[in-house]
């Protein structure tokens, strides 16, 4: 590999990172919910997610997928249930992305960081569809009259750089928000419109093919 494609590697991943998505809307609403020094275990739940999805389309786990479509559809119809569940969850007020209204508890003492965690790893696993678009994506970058093995790690690396920094952006602007959603009328507002995206990234994920 080259340090021109790496750099051509690094400037797609950065744009394509950038655009928000379900991983980026759960970590900013963590943010929001319960601070960004905890979201950082939602941080790390989503990136674990997605450093396993690249090392699965690495090992080939893409291919099988595609040559099981049963496989594929009942990964894509569990990532589609769990994304509306968080819409669903967020539109009616609940933990998944609320933010904290003025009086209330807060909710970094009801929601443990392992929870934080598993929740941000849900969300990264919940779009199968990553996976296959993973495996068409990595290879074009890979010279393959070199070893792959290297080639492979300094991409991913790169990849997991680069949505860490996203994560830390996308954090940083909920802990901003959480200043403004002190008052219960935009708490509900803001729980509404993040639950309507949510089931809309559902809603997608259900229509792609």
């Amino acid at each position: 590999m080259t340090l021109q494609t790496w750099w051509l590697f690094l400037s797609a991943v950065f744009l394509l990172s950038g655009t928000p998505g379900p991983n980026m809307l759960h970590i900013l609403t963590r943010s929001v919910r319960v601070g960004f020094r905890r979201s950082t275990a939602a941080m790390a739940g989503c990136l674990s997610a997605v450093i396993l999805v690249l090392l699965a389309s690495a090992a080939g786990l893409s291919a099988a997928l595609l040559a099981s479509p049963t496989l594929f559809e009942g990964l894509r119809y569990a990532g589609v249930a769990y994304l509306l569940f968080l819409g669903l969850r967020a539109w009616r007020g609940g933990d998944a992305a609320g933010p904290i209204a003025a009086g209330a508890a807060r909710a970094t003492d009801r929601i443990s960081l392992p929870r934080l965690y598993r929740d941000g790893l849900l969300v990264g696993l919940s779009n199968p569809k990553l996976l296959l678009f993973s495996s068409a994506f990595l290879p074009q970058f890979v010279d393959p009259a070199h070893p792959q093995g290297p080639q492979f790690a300094i991409l991913i690396a790169t990849f997991a750089g680069v949505e860490l920094f996203w994560f830390g952006v996308y954090a940083a602007g909920g802990r901003r928000l959480a200043a403004s959603l002190t008052r219960p009328a935009l708490a509900r507002t803001f729980d509404r419109i993040t639950g309507t995206i949510f089931l809309g990234f559902g809603a997608m994920l259900l229509g792609a093919r």
